[in-house]
């Protein structure tokens, strides 16, 4: 008889166990979720500083921390991508993880890169007459991306033709890329790139081109192969020499190239389903 206990007691710690092991990929999202958050609240205390350059004039500036925004959104997509990888070697995989991964995804890859437009936007007219007393109306299509990003993971999780790629650029893409801007602000010698950052027409462009890219159905690279070889790993290849070589060239202004990059390399390679969609 206590034979029978003590294998029913491991038998029970057994189980329970295993109901841990399946609840770590959602630790994993939630730890996206976490950073996303630390994001936000990095954005929400930097405000904005009045210096004066080299003439004497002054120059509006977001505070150099907001680069900590950058950096938690980075950890949050490696988070992204482990929680994924962590799902399929624990083989626990569940509706509730896919919701919950878009969730936490909305937040930390489309609120919280919002946030980083809406202050660019804010400096872009600050440096302008006046400039910090402007209609805020001008500032709300920054939140456009949250927007964007949240339609794209709604129709993700009810698409289930999206098992080699995707429709539309992934929200963690698009989020990164927004986040690269703080870093290239902060971290270049370049003053036509400063002046560049500081234009509200290209915050404007850069807002509504990946908003699109986002909602549209153009066909997208994903890192999921039937079967793996040089062809079907050829357009990757072409992204990361691209960036990699930009890297040296141009530090994060690498960012940016690698994003049109990969976006141009998935329509040249997956021209007839770019076809097909335009038909429908």
């Amino acid at each position: 008889m206590r034979i029978k206990k003590v294998i029913s007691v491991i038998r029970n710690h057994i189980r329970v166990i295993k109901k841990l092991m399946k609840q770590i990929p959602n630790i994993f999202t939630l730890l996206n979720l976490f950073f996303g958050c630390l994001a936000i609240v990095v954005i929400l205390q930097t405000g904005l500083t009045i210096n004066n350059d080299a003439n004497g004039e002054q120059i509006v500036e977001i505070p150099q921390k907001i680069y900590w925004a950058s950096i938690f959104i980075a950890i949050a997509a490696v988070i992204d991508f482990l929680d994924g990888f962590v799902a399929r070697l624990l083989k626990a995989s569940s509706d509730m993880g896919k919701q919950l991964d878009s969730l936490a995804d909305v937040v930390s890859f489309g609120v919280a890169p919002g946030m980083i437009a809406y202050e660019f936007l804010r400096v872009a007219y600050a440096q302008q007459t006046n400039g910090l007393e402007i209609n805020q109306l001008l500032l709300m299509p920054a939140f456009l991306l949250p927007c964007a990003g949240a339609y794209r993971l709604a129709r993700f999780n009810i698409d289930t033709t999206q098992s080699t790629g995707f429709k539309g650029v992934p929200i963690p893409a698009a989020g990164l890329l927004i986040a690269s801007f703080p870093l290239m602000y902060w971290f270049t010698d370049k003053a036509w790139l400063i002046v560049l950052l500081r234009n509200k027409w290209l915050w404007y462009a850069v807002i509504l081109s990946i908003s699109y890219l986002m909602v549209s159905t153009l066909p997208m690279l994903a890192l999921k192969f039937k079967e793996v070889t040089i062809k079907k790993l050829m357009p990757f290849i072409i992204v990361v020499v691209v960036s990699s070589i930009s890297v040296f060239v141009l530090q994060w202004v690498a960012v940016p190239i690698g994003f049109v990059t990969y976006v141009i390399v998935s329509l040249v390679f997956n021209k007839k389903s770019v076809t097909s969609n335009q038909k429908l």
